[in-house]
């Protein structure tokens, strides 16, 4: 009986699992194999999964033989820019997060809690007054314009600071008898520590640049300085009827975050836990 117990409630969630893989399965791989179709073959043959004639005439027209669409220019813009934002993020994040957690001022609670408190403001309000910054310092089509207004990302700045709480006071106190200032004992006792959670951290940051699509649409109205994703509205308008080469620009798009998610996997279990990764 307490066999029969277990069995049906693990029975229902792999049930469920299951089709909400296949949920999300599905319209991936039948992208993919739309990207190999002719277009000719997508607009004649009708509902056919795996293609008649596969061809990789969809990707290196995009990628190497289309002024119009600069697929890999707009695919190394976003690389920059993703790259960029996660290194800047990651040294104001792991600095902020010093401070609020080991580093005793006046008002250090209260700028905390101020800072929370911002989040529940939607990001879309700050686009106007965001937009005349960036103007007045002349980075609109620069890539400044995408790197530096996510520096500073406030739930970030919370995750890393649970993160950095659970770590033992006594490590900076022992750093301390040996001479140690804030900045030795953060670079090397609390830094080392925290790769778990930065890892996170830069996972997330990466992946919200690159799929960034309405404030990169504002700022940037250069064709040649475009990032990919909104560089894919200017592909649906080339290709309106063309869905094989959109299925193709959009697959090229993915590749990275795919990558990303991948290979950091592990870190980004290991930092549900928010703790600081000692072992006793």
């Amino acid at each position: 009986m307490k066999k029969d117990s277990r069995f049906i409630p693990k029975l229902i969630a792999f049930v469920f699992l299951l089709v909400m893989a296949i949920i999300w399965v599905v319209p991936l791989a039948w992208g993919i194999v739309t990207s190999f179709k002719s277009e000719a073959e997508v607009a004649t043959v009708g509902f056919k999964f795996l293609p008649v004639q596969w061809v990789t005439t969809n990707y290196t027209e995009l990628l190497f033989d289309n002024a119009a669409t600069p697929l890999l220019r707009w695919f190394m813009n976003s690389m920059i820019i993703a790259v960029s934002q996660t290194v800047l993020v990651l040294v104001v994040v792991s600095l902020a997060a010093f401070a609020y957690s080991r580093l005793k001022f006046r008002g250090r609670n209260a700028m905390f809690v101020f800072l929370m408190a911002t989040m529940m403001f939607p990001s879309v309000v700050n686009l106007i007054p965001l937009y005349k910054i960036i103007d007045t310092f002349g980075w609109v089509n620069n890539y400044l314009a995408a790197i530096v207004p996510g520096a500073a990302a406030v739930f970030n700045i919370f995750l890393v600071r649970q993160f950095m709480v659970n770590i033992p006071i006594e490590f900076d106190e022992a750093a301390r008898i040996d001479g140690a200032g804030d900045f030795k004992i953060f670079y090397k006792v609390i830094l080392p520590l925290l790769r778990p959670v930065l890892m996170v951290v830069a996972l997330f940051t990466f992946t919200a640049a690159w799929n960034d699509f309405l404030w990169p649409s504002i700022v940037f109205n250069d064709i040649e300085m475009m990032p990919i994703t909104p560089g894919l509205q200017l592909l649906q308008g080339m290709y309106q009827a063309q869905p094989a080469h959109l299925m193709a620009g959009a697959l090229v798009a993915i590749v990275p975050t795919f990558i990303l998610y991948l290979f950091a996997q592990k870190y980004f279990l290991q930092s549900m836990a928010l703790s600081s990764g000692v072992k006793g």
